[in-house]
């Protein structure tokens, strides 16, 4: 009986029920599951598990080269390192119980924005800041419509980390599908990343830990926050950087695609100016509410003129890097950008935020305020920010953190 099921199990009948059987699945919202499996299941791991690939690039080289991201300077290997990449952009959770974060202070934007609920969400743009050593991101969470705007300014195919994302996928649904109104069509994010030729199964730049991207570069930390206890699944997501970028190297994603393109051939850089601290700042302290009844995620920034920056506190407490011991994050600049928000939209409470057209917003930097207009004609367009002269925008050089705030909110500075 033995002998009977062993040969079975190699037969070309059973390799034929398994592949009919796949593409069953393939064809509904099981699908996910099935493509998990075969990727191989990120499963779990713990901090002493993870060790770093290399060491950090000396902070004593001289500061030559520009970051095309925000104009920071930095270090002709930081550079070589870099320059065979293309920007990853990744969706991180911002969920009271998964701070600190890790790794949320190398990103060289952040863009923050409301998911649902009230509780904001981030997408971290990462390309020069991650050069100089390898590091964890954390928490690694699923993506909106609006990020993937944002997401497709940077160049040809920007990698795009998230861990699934607003879909109409059913397992229990007539075709797999949901019914209308459960959720509107256009916060269905997989179906936009379908349309943009992004994801592509495991040979997209789409790297989402629910379906085609895991183990070694994506694993869940069991023990991330080392509270001695498990922390729940859905806060545990991390990608080791480094070995990240290994395995996009093996979809054909450096700096250049499988056809020789460079990510950056059509890339439209901001403008980028050296920092002149005001003498006297005008706005030395930034706060403001996404949504009135969620304290949890009121921002403030404060500035500090010793460093000519911004630290952040994020429910009245100040928000630190978990990977980097805790360190407060910073930014030499901070943006609001004001959009028009709706919702919730669809029976799942999902909500829409127009990151495109054109809107307000103020710009802070050096210790000083300026009112600001925003415009993003498509998908692909570059978002271009434009001072109270009609001018293009210069950046400070170094991080840049802009806030998705809803028309109407107050800023207080």
């Amino acid at each position: 009986m033995a002998s009977k099921l062993t040969n079975f199990l190699s037969s070309k009948t059973f390799m034929v029920v398994v592949s009919l059987f796949g593409l069953y699945l393939l064809s509904t919202g099981s699908s996910w599951a099935l493509f998990s499996y075969l990727v191989e299941d990120p499963g779990f791991a713990t901090d002493k598990e993870i060790e770093k690939a290399r060491s950090k690039i000396g902070d004593g080289l001289p500061k030559t080269e520009t970051c095309p991201i925000n104009g920071k300077m930095y270090s002709v290997p930081e550079r070589e390192i870099w320059e065979n990449r293309r920007p990853l952009t990744a969706m991180i959770e911002n969920h009271l119980d998964a701070r600190p974060l890790s790794g949320v202070s190398k990103a060289d934007v952040v863009y923050e924005a409301v998911a649902e609920g009230g509780i904001t969400r981030f997408m971290a743009v990462y390309y020069c800041g991650a050069a100089s050593e390898d590091f964890d991101v954390a928490v690694i969470r699923s993506a909106r419509v609006y990020y993937i705007n944002w997401a497709a300014e940077y160049g040809d195919r920007p990698l795009f980390l998230h861990w699934g994302g607003a879909n109409n996928i059913c397992n229990n649904c007539p075709g797999g599908v949901k019914l209308r109104g459960q959720i509107d069509p256009r916060v269905d994010a997989f179906k936009l990343l379908n349309q943009i030729g992004w994801r592509n199964g495991q040979y997209g730049n789409d790297l989402d830990g629910q379906s085609n991207f895991g183990y070694p570069a994506l694993v869940r930390v069991q023990d991330r926050l080392n509270k001695g206890e498990r922390t729940p699944d859905e806060h545990t997501p991390t990608t080791h950087m480094d070995e990240l970028y290994k395995q996009v190297e093996k979809r054909g994603y450096t700096n250049v695609d499988t056809k020789g393109k460079e990510w950056d051939a059509s890339f439209r850089e901001w403008k980028f100016t050296d920092e002149k601290p005001a003498a006297s700042p005008a706005a030395g302290e930034i706060s403001f509410d996404f949504w009135s009844n969620k304290s949890d995620y009121s921002v403030k920034w404060v500035y500090d003129k010793a460093s000519n920056t911004y630290l952040r506190q994020n429910g009245g407490v100040a928000f630190t890097d978990y990977h980097f011991d805790n360190e407060q994050i910073a930014s030499k600049n901070v943006l609001i950008q004001f959009v028009r928000e709706e919702g919730p939209v669809d029976q799942e409470g999902h909500m829409y935020y127009k990151v495109t057209g054109t809107g307000d917003g103020l710009l802070f930097q050096n210790g000083d305020v300026v009112e600001i207009t925003w415009e993003k004609d498509d998908l692909t367009s570059r978002t271009i920010f434009y001072g109270e002269d009609g001018k293009e925008v210069t950046f400070v050089r170094g991080e840049i953190w802009i806030e998705a705030v809803p028309n109407g909110n107050k800023i207080n500075y």
